[in-house]
């Protein structure tokens, strides 16, 4: 349940804070729709990306449910805000963790717009474009009918990048938002859930997503989704070749 007591209280605090640290451009918003359940798909750079893409979704007449990390919801100021703006807690790895798609489902039968980062956390790739993403979105997509958009945002990096315990609010950036087509995921959604179509879904939505990116920054984006973990071999084995 949202309380418009919390709810002004984040406005009166993300619009003035996104508004001094960085101009805003939003392309093609109107392919957000403005009424009915509806998914909303984002890359994930660093942590101040919800700040933005909360306000962008705000001034363009949704109001904002993340799923996201559990361990946001212990804090004591940061709970109540929470809770009471509508997001939703996401409890990785244990008994819990279907509860959050539940009410994200619940949600979406009631109308809202449910935002999620399908990366699950800020990219860990050097050079910031998207990485592996889990699948929670797919399960989402394929357990509901509602218009799946995908949606990409650049400029947030240049403002904060906590890897690298970099905070730069001067000078003022620039923070682009856009807004893609509908997924058409009729032919996923009448083969029904299955790993293969987890899979399947998941790499469509972050394929568009990588694209808006890629259009974003205006260069040809990767083909395959950066992997933390074979990075993470690679180096290893190149240390150690002999291992």
């Amino acid at each position: 349940m949202v309380n418009p007591l919390w709810l002004n209280l984040a406005r009166s605090v993300f619009y003035p804070v996104t508004t001094g640290l960085a101009k805003t451009e939003v392309i093609d918003g109107a392919k957000l729709p403005r009424t009915g359940g509806a998914i909303l798909v984002l890359n994930h750079i660093t942590h101040i990306d919800p700040l933005y893409d909360s306000v962008i979704v705000d001034k363009l007449g949704r109001r904002p449910h993340f799923l996201a990390k559990h361990s946001l919801f212990e804090k004591p100021l940061a709970k109540q805000v929470l809770y009471g703006t509508g997001q939703i807690p996401v409890y990785r790895g244990t008994d819990k963790a279907v509860d959050s798609l539940a009410e994200a489902r619940s949600m979406l039968a009631d109308g809202a717009l449910v935002i999620i980062y399908p990366e699950g956390t800020c990219t860990k790739d050097p050079l910031g474009w998207p990485m592996i993403s889990r699948s929670g979105v797919a399960r989402l997509a394929l357990d509901t009918d509602v218009p799946v958009i995908p949606a990409a945002r650049w400029g947030t990096l240049s403002i904060m990048n906590l890897y690298e315990k970099r905070f730069s609010p001067l000078p003022r950036s620039k923070v682009s938002v856009k807004f893609g087509d509908p997924l058409d995921l009729s032919a996923e959604r009448a083969a029904g859930v299955s790993g293969r179509n987890l899979l399947a879904v998941t790499d469509t939505a972050m394929r568009a997503v990588r694209d808006l990116v890629g259009e974003l920054r205006g260069e040809t984006p990767p083909e395959e989704f950066y992997n933390p973990r074979k990075e993470k071999n690679k180096a290893k084995n190149k240390a150690n070749p002999d291992a």
